[in-house]
């Protein structure tokens, strides 16, 4: 039977929610914020949008065509500076949970359309071709022949791409690719669900030479085995603040450039003024170096890192720096108290479910500024509440909007402690 409802606020997944009179929340996908909607409920706890009767004054006409079918992007209904603005709420949100009361928001950045250059689709074998996309919200892989969000040389590699996936003996039903668009050019780590033939690697680089691709690594779908070479036409390379890494294939990379940028920054204006070079910032999570070359124009950069390729590009990139770099599963083995306690600063950009183990040592180590980087906003309000307990103070978020169009939303966020008598690292 369908109705009408109020729709009171968004939801972490975007969709709309209307609070009904036996106190239950509705969802509504599609609906925003302070509208009056008719919608036809499906179960207790989510409804189909049937029409808008008084819209949003944030309400536009979705960019993109393929808009509630590709599940990319969940809010292009709503206009970009509203997007923001609900982003921001969620992350002030979660850092009140943590107990901090009216965090203060010095910035915020907000990627431009078309600058996405790190990509993770899916790739379908169907019986006119093969479709590469994103799958829809509940349901099989969208073809992406259109996208507003991609950066034009990453999309226009997509035709080429059907052709020779659709080729390949190793694609029989299943697969997944993995573009990077790093400064050599686009790095591609392809997954498929049978065994790369050597017809399968001789398609593969002919296709690399004609597109321009210096790397084209590959594994079996669904295993994390080490990723091999299937054809290479030159060297990979990328800059982070002026220092060229090669990053291994699938190495994580930020969505946009700008974004990186905006980052990079956020996390060094936090930094304490009076490091010195005897000082030194410990750094969780480093990556490929994303932010270590950055840091260590500030101090000395010890940079803890899990993944053992990530690891290896970053040493290769150290020589002459002020960079160390260590591999170290941090979840198991946490950098400890007392060396944290002697750092001039941590600076940790942690996975999507948080710092975990790591951030009991922080917050035993007392270090007297942390500066955390998060993507995810639940897993910061858990790691935020263990500083608030130990007496840190909120000085200041930085909102980081990279994933236009999507829920996700990145925050830099410094936290400090008053200074305790500390020793030098040596």
């Amino acid at each position: 039977m369908n109705t009408e409802i109020d729709i009171s606020a968004l939801g972490v997944d975007g969709d709309g929610i209307a609070r009904m009179p036996d106190g239950e929340r509705l969802f509504v996908p599609g609906a925003l914020a302070g509208e009056h909607v008719s919608v036809q409920p499906v179960d207790a706890r989510s409804a189909h949008l049937l029409s808008v009767l008084r819209p949003s004054p944030d309400r536009v006409a979705p960019p993109c065509p393929l808009f509630g079918q590709c599940g990319g992007c969940a809010i292009q209904h709503l206009s970009l500076p509203a997007a923001l603005d609900w982003k921001t709420e969620t992350v002030v949100h979660a850092l009140e949970r943590a107990g901090f009361a009216d965090p203060i928001v010095t910035a915020r950045f907000q990627s431009p359309p078309a600058s996405r250059r790190r990509v993770d689709l899916a790739i379908r074998r169907r019986p006119d071709g093969v479709a590469i996309g994103l799958h829809a919200r509940r349901g099989d892989v969208v073809d992406l022949t259109t996208c507003p969000v991609l950066a034009p040389a990453l999309f226009a590699l997509l035709p080429a791409l059907r052709e020779v996936t659709r080729s390949l003996g190793a694609l029989r039903q299943n697969g997944d690719v993995l573009i990077n668009q790093l400064d050599s050019g686009p790095d591609l780590l392809l997954a498929t669900d049978g065994p790369l033939e050597p017809s399968d690697r001789a398609k593969l680089a002919e296709f690399a030479r004609s597109q321009r691709i210096p790397r084209i690594a590959w594994r079996r779908a669904g295993t994390t085995d080490t990723p091999e070479t299937a054809a290479q036409t030159g060297p990979v390379r990328h800059l982070f603040s002026g220092i060229a890494v090669a990053p291994p294939p699938g190495a994580f990379l930020q969505p946009s450039s700008a974004g990186e940028a905006a980052i990079i920054a956020a996390v060094l204006a936090a930094l304490p003024r009076k490091l010195n070079r005897r000082d030194a910032i410990i750094e969780l999570y480093a990556g490929c170096g994303t932010l270590s070359f950055a840091l260590s124009e500030k101090a000395r950069v010890l940079a803890f890192e899990g993944h053992p390729d990530a690891v290896a590009s970053l040493r290769r990139a150290t020589s002459g720096t002020r960079v160390v770099a260590e591999q170290r599963d941090l979840n198991r083995q946490p950098v400890m108290a007392r060396q944290i306690a002697e750092a001039g600063a941590i600076v940790l950009d942690p996975p999507y479910m948080g710092a975990g183990a790591q951030m009991a040592q922080i917050v035993e180590g007392r270090p007297q500024r942390v500066v955390y980087v998060s993507c995810n906003p639940q897993a910061l309000s858990r790691d935020a509440a263990g500083l608030k307990a130990a007496g840190y103070t909120l000085d200041g978020v930085t909102i980081i909007d990279q994933f236009l169009w999507s829920t996700e939303v990145e925050a830099v966020c410094v936290f400090s402690t008053p200074p305790a008598p500390r020793r030098r690292m040596r």
